[in-house]
């Protein structure tokens, strides 16, 4: 009698506790539910420019009291924009990673407002051997024959290399345009974003002489204003001076000098008419 009242006891004592461990865990799993949103990630690494789908989105569970600024709830919301930034994958996909609405796929999307992309040709010296890469800053340099004049005596236009442009941003490296990748990859085109009055400068710096990139650091915001670089300074020796033509003598006035010359002699005879005389010569 007494072990079947122990086994009652346990049997009771097993279903209160089954009963217990089951509300708490629906407790548990309530309040869980209640702290957390759904916030769009992306699925897969996705790259600048590109159009998006579903296939690129997924929902997942976020903190509620970390959801980051910008964030889609909605995955909906996300069909067909465009991106301005590179994502990762599981990373969220935000509102300022994103082209406005209605805007185009491809690299007309990554150019910031009041800006123009023009492309140069490059080689692998021009390049930076291959380290200018989308998201980076570069220099342009241009070598060119500075003009000297056309007058006599002029000395002959010399070469000059000068920095014409400053901090230019690298949008794409010949048709790729994705930011991820550190090594360097050697093209024949570099695009380049810039501003209108930019872009005329760069086009005539290309066709008056050659261009040349210098990779500067990201960060580096300084600007160094240069005097260009000619073979002169480049050795540092002094330019010939233009040789001048000869000063041409002053003009002295002329002065005329008059010598007085004696009369020539003439034949003369007194004339008398009656007291009074005079001479008369021919």
């Amino acid at each position: 009698m007494k072990n079947i009242r122990a086994l009652v006891m346990l049997l009771v004592a097993a279903v209160a506790g089954l009963g217990a461990v089951a509300m708490a865990s629906r407790w548990l799993m309530d309040r869980s539910s209640g702290m957390t949103a759904k916030v769009a990630v992306a699925a897969v690494d996705i790259n600048l420019g590109q159009r998006l789908n579903t296939d690129f989105i997924k929902m997942v569970d976020w903190p509620s009291g970390s959801v980051p600024p910008g964030a889609f709830t909605d995955g909906q919301a996300l069909d067909g924009r465009v991106m301005k930034n590179s994502v990762l994958r599981g990373e969220p996909i935000l509102e300022g990673k994103l082209s406005p609405v209605g805007t185009m796929g491809g690299l007309s999307a990554v150019i910031a407002e009041g800006r123009r992309a023009i492309t140069v040709r490059v080689n692998d010296v021009i390049g930076v051997a291959g380290f200018a890469l989308p998201g980076n800053y570069v220099d342009i340099i241009v070598s060119t024959q500075q003009d000297k004049g056309n007058d006599k005596g002029s000395t002959k236009d010399e070469s000059i290399s000068k920095i014409v442009l400053e901090k230019i941003l690298v949008l794409a490296v010949a048709q790729e345009v994705g930011r991820d990748e550190t090594k360097p990859k050697v093209v024949n085109a570099v695009t380049l974003e810039v501003t209108p009055e930019q872009a005329e400068k760069l086009d005539l710096a290309r066709s008056v002489g050659t261009l040349s990139l210098v990779l500067r650091n990201q960060v580096d915001t300084a600007t160094l204003p240069t005097g260009g670089a000619t073979k002169f300074t480049l050795l540092g020796t002094q330019a010939p001076v233009a040789a001048s033509a000869p000063a041409a003598a002053p003009v002295r006035p002329v002065r005329a000098h008059y010598a007085a010359h004696p009369a020539a002699p003439r034949d003369c005879i007194g004339v008398l008419s009656g007291v009074l005389g005079s001479v008369e010569c021919f």
